[in-house]
């Protein structure tokens, strides 16, 4: 296995299924450049956005131009107060995207109306707590000054709980009937550029083999690990862009030919690939016995079916302690928190102030996905 973020983990680990391989990030920002945000297929809902002294959020003066500010007003129920909510993390009105100007995360921040881009700035979530946060900031949807006056400019603001950041908005299109705690909109608002390879219905589709991931707990838990699996998955692959290992050169490194069955799908077959970079010819083998799938002749199955891919990130998450003390699985069902699963997975070149880029960066999508899902993160965040 590897992170895109790191350097390649010691060959000692290979007997806890977590080499990896060496990062190309570099790579990345090119890569992100060329893919297309992928559309839910659910259906949006639409109605009013009501907040404070029960007004609703409005586009000033009905127009739908780049740049028009998005403000408190009596409910009228014109078009101006009409908003969509599709489930890819937007809300739109007029045929356009609430957005953050100039995409600023800073308190006081306004908001207006703009064309669709998919960027972050674009971005939100309606909690369980009838916030309104735009995960990028971290922040919610504000009445400035609290000021409950038709024409008051609506901004971001840091999450206070008061009552000129709560709403009442249309829920996200569609319905979850996958019995995952992750519904499809919100896997795609997680990852609005992912590769199509990896498919939301993969992913359920794995989930039968670990029947017990992000089912055992409360809800809270049951939430809090699909979160942590999806975050560290992000981080691994690059917000779910790359399947295989972008560094050709390392491909022949993976075969170890001191074991018994050596490398029957040649030197260079065993290189990463997948959601947690399955790599070396004996963790292909052991993730291959796990699932009943013959991955040591059929190697190219992790880059080829989605599912399979899935399942193989299933298998480290759920069967693998890696340079940690506990599996993932465990460390969250167990309430040992987000950074447990750091030390798992790339531990040994992460934590204890090793790297500490790359773990703020898996903290940081972890919180960003739990907020998606309505959670709270918990608390040992860090490793």
């Amino acid at each position: 296995m590897f992170s895109f973020l790191a350097g390649q983990r010691p060959q000692w680990r290979r007997a806890l299924g977590a080499s990896r391989r060496l990062t190309l990030f570099t790579l990345l920002a090119g890569l992100l450049t060329t893919l297309t945000v992928v559309a839910p297929s659910a259906s949006a809902a639409d109605g009013q956005i009501v907040g404070l002294a029960g007004k609703c959020v409005d586009v000033a003066w009905a127009d739908s131009t780049n740049g028009t500010p998005v403000q408190l007003h009596d409910c009228t129920g014109n078009n101006a107060q009409l908003w969509s909510n599709p489930g890819d993390g937007t809300l739109r009105a007029l045929g356009k995207c609430l957005d953050v100007v100039d995409m600023s995360t800073a308190d006081g921040a306004g908001v207006q109306l703009w064309d669709c881009t998919g960027n972050p700035n674009q971005q939100w979530v309606v909690t369980s707590a009838r916030d309104i946060v735009n995960p990028a900031a971290d922040k919610c949807l504000d009445v400035r000054d609290k000021n409950s006056a038709n024409g008051t400019r609506l901004q971001i603001w840091t999450c206070t709980g008061a009552s000129n950041q709560k709403w009442t908005a249309p829920a996200a299109g569609g319905s979850n009937t996958s019995g995952f705690v992750v519904s499809e909109s919100q896997f795609n608002q997680m990852f609005p550029s992912r590769n199509s390879f990896y498919s939301y219905s993969g992913l359920v589709q794995a989930l039968s083999s670990y029947p017990g991931f992000a089912t055992t707990g409360s809800d809270t838990v049951k939430k809090r690990e699909a979160a942590a699996f999806l975050a560290n998955v992000d981080h691994e692959t690059g917000h779910l862009v790359f399947v295989v290992e972008q560094n050709t050169a390392n491909y022949s490194h993976y075969c170890d030919w001191s074991q018994s069955y050596g490398c029957p799908a040649g030197q260079s077959a065993y290189y990463g690939r997948g959601p947690i970079q399955l790599s070396w010819n004996f963790n292909y083998k052991a993730a291959g016995d796990a699932l009943g799938i013959d991955l040591l002749h059929n190697p190219s199955l992790v880059q080829t079916n989605s599912a399979v891919a899935w399942r193989t990130g299933l298998w480290f998450w759920n069967t693998s302690t890696g340079a940690g003390t506990m599996t993932a699985h465990n460390a969250m069902v167990n309430d040992k928190g987000f950074g447990q699963t750091i030390r798992t997975i790339n531990g040994s070149l992460e934590c204890d102030g090793k790297n500490p880029g790359q773990v703020e960066s898996r903290v940081t999508a972890y919180r960003n996905f739990t907020a998606i899902l309505g959670v709270s993160p918990g608390s040992n965040l860090y490793c």
